[in-house]
This record gives structure tokens, C-alpha cells and sequence, in this order.
């Protein structure tokens, strides 16, 4: 494995540097809010938390890029960021809806506020926030893992004048009530920022076809090449969102060994212009017992179903 360069040293400094902080500000929202009543600073600290991920998948993410794949990880470690997201985003989801039930908890009793706290604490955060961000913007430039983490900070630094702002209003007019209605807001930001990581986590574990990919419509691809008379077997999935896999058997007409080679490779070429699959395995067959059996049945092998013929030409 080669050296990678100075850039990666620096961007992982910085990284590193923005989950130090980043940190810091969680636990000063969470033990700030609680001491002075403010729900809605709590909230903005839940909302931290969502960054703090952000920024280490970003960081996991960064360090894993340059790890080759092994005997014992052929696909190398990408899909460990993809568990990650999705632990991350169940935790921030039960999080939100713990912030939200002590937010209408706190609108049906309220609790007097210290709207200067709130200003303070929250004024820090956005500093904070806004920090990190500047120390991320020339990453984002070139890689989109950090580009995602550069407008999360960016973002929570909105967020946190929105907090500020719901201090001054409870210091000009009194009404504590202003502190859960800002942090029931803030719940919505956490769960409208969490609910797609954790469904995209969630559907790649799943191993699911990846969004804006019909199956439908490769196999109406690859059936219109000539020499193709029946696509079958067929799996398509993500190791993580840049790199999706296929799999699939394909029927053709008895050929010669040259033209089946220059078949397979026409459908790569298809494949990976008209839907950028670059990773597929192709099975050519000239007969198949089981021809309209688009998805694998599964079910069928892990049952015993199956017979031995069948099950030989599964394991090819």
C-alpha cells in the first residue's frame, strides 16, 4: 500500500479536530441546558450529536479509504460506515423522540428559563459550529464524504442562533414557553437530518437495489443486445452508495467461445453507461432450467428444497 499523501494527513487533523470540539459542545449544551431548564438547549445539543456523527463517518470514512481489501474482507471495510450510519441514526431518531416528549411535557408545565444562559451557551455553540465548518470547507471542495459533514456544521450553526434567538425573545417578553416550541423545531431538524442516513443505512444492510436503479429496466437493457435471450438470477445491491455490485445469468444462443466473449463484454459496456455498474458478474449459459426465475429464490436453497441438479447449477 502506498503513502497517501499530505492532504489525507491534514484533512484526518482536521477532522479529528472538529470531533474534539464538537464534543465539547455537546456536553456544555447538555449539562448548560440541564442546570438552567432549557429543553431547547438540550435539543440543540441533540442536534450536535447528529454533526458529531456526521463527522465521524466522515472521518471513518476517510481513514478506511485507503485500506486494500483482504482474505477476510474481499470487499475491505466499507460497509463498517454503513453500520455505523445506521446505529448512529436509531440512536439519534430515540433521542429526538425523548427530546420531543419532554418538550410537550415542558409546554403543558413550564419552567422558568435564563434566557441569558440560552444566549450565552447557544452563541458559543454556533462559534463553535461555524469553526469547524471554516476548517472543513477546503476538503468539501474535492471529496463529497466531507462535503456532507461541512454542511451539517454549517447548518447546526444556524440552528444554533435559532436558539439564540429564543433566548432574547424570552428575555424581551418573559414567556418561557418560546424554550420547548424552539426545541420541538429543532426535533423536526434532527429527524428531517436523521430519517434518510438511517433509511439508506438501513436499506443497504438489507441489501436492497439502490435507489434510482429499476431492475426492470437492466434487464430490459441487457435483453435488447443481440445474441441475449433471457436475463435471470439476478441481484443488484451496494457495499456502500458508491459502489454497487450485480449479479446475473444470462441465456444466449450457441455460440463460438469468441462471440460469447465479446457478448459479455457488451453487456458490461450497457451496464455500466446506462446505469454506472462498473463491479458486475455475469453467468453465460446456453440453457437453464429454471429461465423465469428473475430473483433468486433463496428461500428454496436455505429450505432444502431444492434438488441436487438444481442446487449444482446455483453454486456455478
Amino acid at each position: 500500500m502506498t503513502n497517501p499523501p499530505s492532504s489525507y494527513h491534514q484533512l484526518k487533523l482536521r477532522l479529528g479536530i472538529g470531533l474534539a470540539f464538537n464534543a465539547i459542545i455537546i456536553l456544555t449544551e447538555f449539562i448548560g441546558g440541564y442546570l438552567i431548564h432549557s429543553i431547547g438547549i438540550m435539543s440543540d445539543a441533540g442536534h450536535n450529536l447528529v454533526d458529531q456523527g456526521s463527522l465521524f463517518l466522515a472521518l471513518y470514512a476517510h481513514v478506511l479509504a485507503i485500506r486494500p481489501a483482504t482474505g477476510s474482507h474481499t470487499f475491505g471495510y466499507h460497509r463498517a460506515g454503513i453500520v455505523s450510519a445506521f446505529i448512529n441514526g436509531l440512536a439519534l431518531l430515540l433521542t429526538a423522540a425523548i427530546l420531543g416528549y419532554f418538550a410537550i411535557i415542558r409546554i403543558i408545565s413550564p419552567m422558568p428559563v435564563s434566557g441569558g444562559w440560552m444566549i450565552i451557551i447557544a452563541l458559543t455553540s454556533f462559534l463553535a459550529n461555524l469553526t469547524i465548518a471554516l476548517l472543513l470547507q477546503k476538503g468539501a471542495i474535492e471529496d463529497i464524504n466531507i462535503r456532507g459533514a461541512f454542511w451539517h456544521m454549517l447548518a447546526d450553526a444556524w440552528v444554533s442562533l435559532g436558539v439564540v434567538a429564543s433566548g432574547i425573545g424570552i428575555l424581551l417578553t418573559g414567556w418561557n414557553g418560546l424554550d420547548p416550541l424552539i426545541s420541538l423545531i429543532l426535533v423536526g431538524v434532527i429527524v428531517k437530518g436523521t430519517w434518510p442516513i438511517f433509511r439508506e443505512s438501513l436499506d443497504i444492510l438489507l441489501e436492497s437495489t439502490p435507489p434510482g436503479i429499476k431492475t426492470a429496466h437492466v434487464i430490459k437493457a441487457m435483453e435488447r443486445i443481440d445474441g441475449v435471450c433471457n436475463v435471470h438470477d439476478l441481484h443488484i445491491w451496494a457495499v456502500e452508495p458508491r459502489m454497487i455490485m450485480l449479479t446475473c445469468h444470462v441465456i444466449v444462443d450457441h455460440e463460438p467461445i469468441q462471440v460469447k466473449d465479446q457478448l459479455l463484454s457488451t453487456i458490461q459496456t450497457t451496464v455500466a453507461k446506462e446505469f454506472g455498474i462498473h463491479h458486475l458478474t455475469v453467468q453465460l449459459e446456453t440453457q437453464c432450467a429454471e429461465p423465469t426465475f428473475i430473483h433468486c429464490d433463496l428461500n428454496r436453497l436455505t429450505n432444502g428444497l431444492v434438488n441436487p441438479d438444481t442446487m449444482a447449477h446455483h453454486a456455478r
